[in-house]
């Protein structure tokens, strides 16, 4: 914590030391800090760093308004775990004070390992290491420099506490990350399929052999709630121009760092340099802590500053790339339900090699072709499970009478060819 607020010497006023404070959420409302803890990992260096990470990365190239953090999100997630945790301690089930704060530290610091455009990037920036994986690292450094005070947090967040259901709640298929996430995303975007009955949800929650359950009175808000993830998805987080706008921010990085590789000056923050300069992998962030310190400096400043520099590059490749992004010139996305032709795609790849002059490896950087996955319910992960009114437990898609929730579970493909034109 920063020296304002460690002591009182310099603020002798006594309501500096109050750590007991109300934020004002424009989705929820009033959020209370429930622990005293909670609020020192609020003030954190790495949980502030949240506020220059964008929730949704480039949406707001499509939806002007999604504007928000991660910082928001993990705010907003908190809330609904007080609330959660209220729900299930009212129904009977213990949850300890000890407990009550590691959960809520849990869902709090899930996101801490999100990079800048975490999800474009984490193959990229970093080799293959999830966000999931970056978060427990930090939780561990955090709980070390708070004398084990996050201990509980982390064995719940890595799943390893003796009750499953406080995992489930921090991450799942009805999780309070979800719940959270789509409020404010609908909010954000205004896109208004994404609302849904957040506070009905959370009233309906149970434990039965300490695994979270939804009760049966509350199938319909789970339907609903599964309904708008698959349509978030496809309208605001595949929407097929923001992955265009991805994908040219993942190629131009590649296309710097191929460079940097090469022995090109190449602009960049020291942490950026850092990540450009190797290739990062899990062994890394486990046996070299500079690793870890690194990558608590990187955020979005540091992506679009140096995209904006590199507009005046000397290389035409990361020139164009980084001119397209600045300027919001994005390439053209055909989306189709088969996948394309090699005839169709070595088309489009010869007609930008020309029209760019470019080398026939250097056609990668502009013409991209992949899959698009949207599984609203993975029967294979973590399923939500109804708890009956004759005490019988059952998956989601054997209770519902709605056959949405069955093919909601069958994940859909869409193929996708991006080019400029």
């Amino acid at each position: 914590m920063n020296e304002f607020n460690k002591g009182t010497q310099l603020h002798p006023n006594p309501h500096r030391n109050n750590k007991k404070k109300i934020i004002n959420d424009p989705v929820y409302g009033f959020i209370t800090i429930p622990d005293e803890i909670i609020f020192d990992i609020l003030e954190h260096p790495h949980m502030q760093r949240l506020r220059r990470i964008m929730q949704l990365g480039l949406s707001h190239l499509v939806y002007p308004g999604a504007n928000h953090t991660r910082f928001h999100h993990v705010l907003g997630a908190m809330h609904l775990m007080n609330e959660a945790v209220a729900t299930i301690r009212r129904k009977g089930h213990e949850i300890t004070a000890e407990e009550e704060r590691g959960v809520c530290l849990a869902i709090l610091l899930h996101d801490i390992g999100h990079g800048p455009f975490s999800h474009a990037l984490e193959y990229d920036i970093v080799c293959g290491v999830s966000h999931e994986e970056i978060s427990s690292f930090f939780i561990e450094e955090l709980s070390k420099e708070f004398n084990g005070m996050l201990d509980t947090a982390l064995l719940i967040f890595q799943n390893k506490y003796h009750k499953p259901f406080l995992h489930q709640l921090v991450s799942s298929q009805l999780d309070m990350d979800r719940l959270d996430y789509l409020n404010r995303d609908s909010f954000y975007s205004g896109v208004s399929e994404g609302i849904i009955g957040s506070e009905r949800l959370i009233e309906m929650l149970n434990v039965r052999d300490g695994q979270l359950v939804l009760e049966e009175k509350g199938i319909y808000s789970i339907e609903k709630f599964i309904v708008a993830r698959r349509l978030m998805y496809w309208q605001v987080y595949l929407h097929k121009t923001v992955v265009a706008a991805e994908f040219m921010l993942i190629h131009a990085l590649r296309r710097a760092k191929y460079l940097v590789k090469q022995g090109v000056q190449i602009f960049a923050s020291p942490a950026l340099d850092f990540f450009m300069q190797q290739d990062i992998s899990e062994h890394d962030f486990r046996t070299r802590p500079e690793v870890l310190s690194q990558f608590a400096q990187l955020d979005d400043y540091d992506i679009w500053s140096a995209i904006k520099v590199w507009q005046s590059h000397s290389d035409p490749i990361l020139s164009q790339l980084s001119k397209s992004l600045v300027n919001r010139k994005l390439f053209k996305i055909v989306i189709s339900k088969a996948p394309f032709s090699e005839e169709r795609i070595a088309a489009e790849r010869m007609r930008v090699q020309e029209a760019y002059a470019l080398k026939s490896d250097e056609v990668d950087f502009f013409v991209y072709s992949d899959v698009l996955t949207n599984k609203a319910y993975n029967q294979d992960k973590q399923n939500i499970h109804l708890l009956m009114k004759n005490g019988e437990i059952m998956d989601l898609t054997e209770a519902s009478d709605n056959l949405n929730i069955s093919a909601l579970a069958q994940p859909v493909e869409k193929y996708f060819l991006c080019f400029p034109v």
